[in-house]
């Protein structure tokens, strides 16, 4: 099956290449995000996917994935940090604290549009600001919701748990990809 995937992300674009029997081609979205509300973190991560999907049909038909991923704490969203200082902010909230990353997914053709998302829980332990410091200054946080990368080598040192899939926490959650193009496409 080929299919086109709405996203620019490199994290993206390697989970993706897990599905067995898919080839995916990269397509990055020009949907403008800034409109986009909802009244949950969940609603918002599924209506961002859905737009980016919608963007990139226009563009080249098809079967479309589109995919965003946000944090939420206690209902407030962490998108990418605009600045260093904002990145600090997130991360010193996230200390000590579970959270849910949830990844909206929107998979559309000329005939059906789905939208599904997954919720995963992350624990982090308490976070020094050293750490936090030393964190901000490799760049990373800086194109990630919530100010961090589960697979940075940094982030696994104070993560103490993770509750469900891990791949969705790195920005897609491959196994609801693929069942949902098994069962639909």
């Amino acid at each position: 099956m080929k299919i086109t995937l709405a996203s620019a992300s490199p994290r993206r674009r390697e989970l993706i290449a897990k599905i067995k029997n898919l080839t995916a081609e990269i397509y990055p979205s020009g949907a403008d995000e800034s409109r986009i509300s909802a009244s949950t973190p969940q609603e918002l991560a599924e209506n961002l996917a859905l737009v980016k999907a919608e963007s990139v049909f226009r563009d080249c038909g098809g079967i479309v994935l589109g995919a965003d991923t946000v944090v939420a704490l206690g209902g407030r969203v962490l998108g990418k940090p605009k600045t260093e200082a904002e990145a600090r902010e997130f991360l010193r909230l996230l200390s000590g604290k579970t959270h849910e990353v949830i990844t909206g997914i929107a998979i559309i053709n000329e005939e059906k549009t789905i939208v599904k998302s997954e919720i995963t829980r992350v624990t982090f332990g308490l976070i020094t600001d050293d750490a936090i410091d030393r964190y901000v200054a490799t760049g990373s946080p800086m194109d990630k919701a919530g100010a961090y990368g589960l697979q940075d080598a940094d982030v696994k040192a104070f993560t103490r748990r993770v509750d469900g899939d891990e791949d969705n926490v790195i920005g897609l959650p491959v196994r609801l990809v693929e069942k949902t193009l098994e069962e639909n496409f």
